[in-house]
């Protein structure tokens, strides 16, 4: 038992000086490539610790061979710029000035509603309270916010690419058949949707697929 918290302690002082070293990244958000360092690193630091059997030096070795890749990975970054963006990726621009941008949405995986509850973690309750919806390389949602922004109530997602939200039109009150008449009057199919939202105050943020966004009002108020 004395062995083992021994050995613990010692991957534990080890751990704590090579994240230290590595930078403030490695404790806040990382970069793909650091992800997967802190993986292999905390896997690396659980066998020499659970198996008495295997040589406790052997696993300060693998953890001191991954810092020392960390740390060529930060030159090779450094030296050569276009490797970052193959090793950490790039930002995306997802939302700009004709609102959703498809493309990018699906190079990096994502889906509109994902795309909301991004913009709701950082306090945008509706697509057009910001100008540019920016995805950093670590992932996080970075926004420049439109100065006009004047929403006031939470908006629901009816019509997500091409497809309708059967839950949120209840919530809302509204039926399939209203939607399709409102589909008719823009002179679209529902197929051919990209994105429409609803809030309490009858405020519509719509965009068909391949064109500039549009915000519509509708005089029916609704409660949510």
């Amino acid at each position: 038992m004395a062995i083992v918290f021994i050995r613990t302690a010692i991957i534990f002082i080890t751990l704590l000086l090579v994240m230290r070293l590595m930078g403030k990244s490695q404790i806040g958000e990382m970069q793909p490539f650091e992800f997967v360092i802190t993986l292999l690193i905390a896997e690396l630091a659980c066998i020499p610790m659970a198996d008495t059997s295997i040589p406790l030096l052997y696993g300060i070795i693998a953890i001191i061979a991954i810092f020392i890749l960390h740390q060529i990975v930060l030159l090779i970054d450094t030296w050569f710029k276009p490797m970052k963006t193959v090793i950490c990726g790039s930002p995306a621009v997802v939302i700009n000035k004709n609102g959703l941008d498809e493309y990018q949405l699906k190079k990096n995986n994502l889906d509109i509603s994902d795309l909301i509850e991004s913009m709701r973690v950082a306090g945008y309750f509706s697509l057009d309270d910001v100008y540019y919806g920016i995805y950093e390389a670590n992932g996080s949602f970075s926004a420049l916010e439109n100065p006009d922004k004047s929403t006031s109530s939470l908006s629901l997602l009816l019509i997500e690419n091409g497809k309708a939200d059967k839950k949120n039109l209840a919530v809302c009150g509204m039926t399939q058949d209203e939607i399709q008449s409102f589909l008719k009057e823009q002179n679209t199919k529902l197929k051919d949707v990209l994105v429409m939202t609803l809030n309490s105050e009858g405020r519509i943020y719509f965009q068909k697929k391949g064109e500039k966004y549009k915000i519509l009002k509708t005089e029916v108020k609704r409660e949510w």
